[in-house]
């Protein structure tokens, strides 16, 4: 099977099955492929994987905080924020996981866990990224349904790259240069949109706990700072160790689906349509799970969100199998090449913000 993105309707998903002979109901095959992952044994727990994934990240945040103490007021001090700030991202992933009921036996436990490792521990509101990531998984890359296309500082689609105005415009129109070094300040807008969840008013479940975890952990965290470091260098650790956190984060995901076909808001599609030709595979096996915290194997992950990493191989082979024997799209191809297909998106869609009504036909010639 190909390894590069599909050619459909420039940046849109229309056709909901292939149009070959051996085409069948997607619907099928998707629950044959479910059939053989169950039997195949891959919807099983992996605990012993992840009680030393949680043994290695604790020891490796230890051995910051050791490295923090040891330092004293160095400037050698930033390379512990760094690290921090990998640790962090690597525990994101593990909260993640846990929030997808992949870590432990019960729903309720893995909630616990993962509330626990995202609030307390990486300093983000766990019901806020609940919502918000429930509702990608459902309609990932669908216009209106999936929040992490909407429009933030950068667009995602070529109409709403054409409603920027002022300073959003200009970025936009240079976000294909901008994208990555914009994911320096991701971190905080992070932090800043989980925060904002648990103070907006109506009902948010866990607002109380929520609140008091976070202002626990932060506390702790920039007092500490602030109590051994001088101002400007607590100021430099907190400004790295963020920037780290979020550059990583935010790559991390954004080769999961940018670039990849969008879905007008009507569209119809089967479970296994959208999910596969919306998602995009990193190739690298063990290392690339390690980097990526699984989402390497993202057509996977969405097809059977609740599958613990170490099974996630297993399933893509079997996956590609009905894929490549039912002529579906499926794409994966090397870290370096998906970055690339991340800044071309962005390139792309922000002439939007230039011309607002560049022609899609105009634009396939282009890509080209």
């Amino acid at each position: 099977m190909s390894s590069s993105t599909p050619a459909f309707v420039p940046g849109r998903l229309r056709q909901t099955t292939p149009r070959t002979a051996n085409a069948i109901d997607p619907i099928r095959t998707f629950t044959a492929v479910s059939r053989t992952v169950k039997e195949t044994g891959l919807l099983r727990r992996s605990h012993g994987f992840y009680l030393t994934l949680g043994i290695a990240l604790a020891l490796a945040l230890g051995g910051a905080i050791t490295g923090f103490v040891l330092f004293g007021a160095s400037w050698y001090q930033l390379l512990i924020a760094g690290g921090l700030g990998i640790v962090l991202t690597q525990a994101a992933f593990l909260g993640h996981e846990a929030s997808h009921r992949q870590v432990l036996a019960s729903g309720p436990a893995n909630d616990r866990l993962g509330r626990l490792i995202v609030t307390l521990g990486v300093g983000m509101s766990y019901q806020w990224w609940m919502t918000k990531h429930t509702r990608h998984h459902a309609n990932p890359n669908r216009v209106g349904r999936d929040p992490d296309i909407e429009i933030d500082t950068v667009a995602f689609t070529a109409e709403s790259a054409a409603t920027q105005r002022g300073l959003l415009a200009w970025i936009t129109r240079r976000q294909g240069c901008l994208f990555y070094p914009l994911l320096l300040l991701e971190g905080l807008n992070l932090h800043a949109h989980s925060l904002r969840s648990l103070v907006r008013r109506g009902r948010v479940e866990g607002r109380w706990f929520e609140l008091g975890m976070l202002a626990l952990r932060w506390t702790v965290y920039l007092g500490a700072l602030f109590w051994v470091l001088p101002l400007g260098m607590a100021f430099a650790f907190l400004g790295v160790q963020l920037a780290v956190f979020g550059f990583y984060m935010g790559s991390s995901f954004a080769v999961n689906h940018t670039g990849m076909p969008i879905i007008p808001a009507d569209a119809k599609l089967d479970f296994f349509t959208k999910q596969v030709r919306t998602s995009r595979n990193i190739a690298g096996g063990w290392w690339a799970s390690a980097l990526l915290g699984g989402l390497n194997y993202q057509v996977e992950h969405h097809l059977f969100p609740n599958m613990a990493r170490p099974h996630l191989a297993r399933a893509r082979e079997i996956v590609r199998e009905y894929c490549a024997t039912h002529e579906i799209p499926y794409t994966e191809m090397s870290l370096a090449r998906a970055h690339a297909a991340v800044v071309r998106h962005m390139h792309e869609v922000g002439r939007a913000a230039v011309d607002p009504f560049t022609c899609p036909l105009v634009a396939s010639y282009r890509r080209a």
